[in-house]
C-alpha cells in the first residue's frame, strides 16, 4: 500500500520552489519558529547533559543521563512536528475555507494551511517533560553527598 502523494503546485515535494520572496520568508519563519523550537531546546538539554556528565562528580551521572533522555525525546517530537508541517503548502490545502479576516489582516496573502499545533503533540511533550522533571527531583533528593 503506497502513501498518499502530496503535490505542490502539481509537482512532487522535492521539486517545490517558492513563488516569490514573501512565500520563502513565510516558509523560513514557520520552520524557524515551529519546527526549530523543539530542536533548539533539545540541543540545550544535550549541552547541559554533557556539562553535567563531564564537569561534575560521578554521583551526578544519572542526572546527566536523564537530560540525554529528555534531549532524545525532544528530537523525536521535533521530527514528528517537522513531518506534519512539511505538508502545509500542499495543493490539497489550497482549497480550504479562507480564515476569518480580523483587524490588521486585510489584503494579506494566505500561505498554506493555518498553523495549528495538534493537542496530542502538546500533551506528549508536557507528559514527557513532567516525567523527566519528577525523575530529576527524585534523583536530586537521593544523591548522597558526604
Amino acid at each position: 500500500m503506497s502513501r498518499p502523494r502530496r503535490l505542490y503546485r502539481g509537482h512532487r515535494a522535492d521539486s517545490f520552489h517558492p513563488e516569490d520572496v514573501a512565500e520563502l520568508i513565510e516558509l523560513r519563519a514557520r520552520e524557524r519558529t515551529f519546527d526549530g523550537a523543539y530542536s533548539r531546546t533539545a540541543v540545550g538539554c544535550l549541552s547541559f547533559a554533557v556539562t553535567v556528565l563531564r564537569l561534575f562528580d560521578r554521583r551526578l551521572f544519572r542526572i546527566g543521563i536523564v537530560y540525554v533522555v529528555l534531549a532524545v525525546a525532544l528530537y523525536g517530537f521535533s521530527y514528528l512536528r517537522g513531518r506534519r508541517s512539511r505538508h502545509d503548502f500542499a495543493d490539497q490545502y489550497l482549497s480550504e475555507k479562507p480564515p476569518i479576516v480580523t483587524q490588521g489582516q486585510q489584503n494579506k496573502r494566505i500561505f498554506g494551511r493555518p498553523f495549528v499545533t495538534p493537542g496530542w503533540h502538546v500533551l506528549g511533550v508536557f507528559l514527557t517533560v513532567l516525567g523527566i522533571e519528577i525523575g530529576l527531583l527524585v534523583l536530586i533528593f537521593t544523591v548522597g553527598f558526604p
